[in-house]
């Protein structure tokens, strides 16, 4: 007759666990059966990796936005210049008059420049 080792009950004779604390037999450490806890380790360990992979993706795609939205907001702060119809001058893309003769400057003006 054999006892569990650690509460005493009486095991029955193919029990890898005792029925009452959980604890593994002798047997079913010679099978080397898997413990609740070396389950649960594993199935941790896989979702570990899961979310690792996921967090991987996300932090990947969040430096792709951050950078698309530095490069939006580089683009929209570029203003195009304004050349005056008097005397071609270039004047920056705000302007209302000409910086360099005075004229007030129209939408007819506006090219871009580079």
């Amino acid at each position: 007759m054999v006892f569990c080792s650690n509460c005493g009950e009486k095991l029955p004779k193919d029990a890898f666990f005792c029925p009452k604390c959980g604890i593994k037999t002798a047997l079913g450490t010679e099978a080397n059966a898997p413990t609740p806890s070396d389950e649960l380790r594993q199935a941790f360990a896989k979702v570990s990796t899961e979310i690792e992979k996921a967090f991987t993706i996300a932090a990947r795609e969040i430096q792709i936005a951050f950078q698309n939205t530095r490069e939006n907001i580089q683009k929209s702060n570029v203003k195009e210049q304004i050349i005056c119809g008097n005397c071609q001058w270039k004047n920056q893309g705000d302007s209302v008059y000409c910086v360099n003769c005075g004229t007030k400057l129209g939408s007819q003006d506006k090219e871009a420049k580079a």
